[in-house]
């Protein structure tokens, strides 16, 4: 029998194929269409609220590019002509692809033949009439922009109409050692995010969470909240989305993360709007 498809269940095999799964997102308000290019569940940092299991810190692998092709083709016109919403038993408000989103068990910036995959993705759903009327979105940390292949990337995404949803959990050192296991520096991620806006449409989204009942610390709070003023200078980047926990982490610190009130993520977003962004709430 086929589980049902519900905005908690993001299962990477829900669709039995290797590279192209099915979520229904909370955020994008009906089906997203996940390409997972890190099959390996490799990332190059570990966030501790990540539902991958078994994840291990490295890139993505080699894609197998036909079966990608292979395996799209065949979803979407399962989705589009078949009986996929039936078997998956979708709410009818639910019944339409919202976007194509790039992402999965890992940083997926880190493939090698980045900006020819995106490619191939934006082709495909062009000639299947899924572009430009649903959305084609890169989910990144944003920790590789600064490579040329992952800007060629994004110049290829930004042709098909496409946007960078890159994440900003942390502006203190301490923060992002914690939440992202990451030593990138702020300064670096800032300088990212400038790239990425030249390039295509970026828009910044956050987690924020109880850590160990100690809600969000106001030192990470004023932090992140002084890096959206720099942030703020950059004028192309002008939405954020704001979310929390919405499953269960796979890392270690499970235990210790809580998902936020709506109250308390609604009081950051009006202190976030009256820095000149738009912001989405996604509790």
């Amino acid at each position: 029998m086929t589980t049902p498809l519900t905005t908690t269940n993001h299962d990477r095999d829900v669709a039995g194929l290797k590279y192209v799964y099915p979520v229904l997102s909370r955020r994008a308000g009906g089906l997203s269409v996940g390409i997972n290019f890190n099959t390996n569940n490799a990332c190059n940092w570990r966030c501790v609220y990540c539902q991958v299991p078994d994840l291990i810190k490295g890139a993505a692998p080699d894609l197998d590019l036909a079966l990608l092709e292979e395996e799209l083709c065949f979803f979407l016109n399962d989705v589009q002509r078949g009986n996929f919403y039936q078997r998956f038993q979708v709410d009818a408000d639910y019944r339409v692809i919202k976007d194509i989103a790039i992402s999965g068990n890992g940083e997926p910036t880190s493939v090698k033949n980045f900006a020819q995959t995106v490619m191939l993705i934006g082709n495909l759903a062009t000639k299947l009439e899924i572009l430009p009327t649903s959305r084609f979105v890169l989910i990144t940390n944003g920790s590789l922009i600064h490579q040329q292949k992952v800007q060629d990337g994004l110049k290829a995404l930004h042709g098909f109409g496409g946007e960078v949803w890159f994440k900003f959990d942390s502006a203190t050192k301490e923060g992002r050692a914690i939440i992202n296991e990451t030593t990138q520096s702020v300064k670096s991620s800032l300088e990212n995010i400038r790239i990425s806006s030249e390039l295509c449409t970026t828009k910044l989204q956050t987690c924020l969470f109880d850590y160990a009942g100690q809600g969000w610390l106001v030192k990470e709070k004023l932090a992140y909240l002084e890096a959206l003023k720099i942030i703020s200078a950059t004028p192309e980047v002008k939405e954020i989305l704001l979310y929390t926990l919405a499953r269960p982490s796979m890392q270690p610190e499970a235990s210790q993360l809580a998902a936020l009130l709506p109250d308390a993520l609604n009081a950051v977003a009006e202190e976030i709007r009256q820095l000149g962004f738009k912001v989405s709430v996604a509790c």
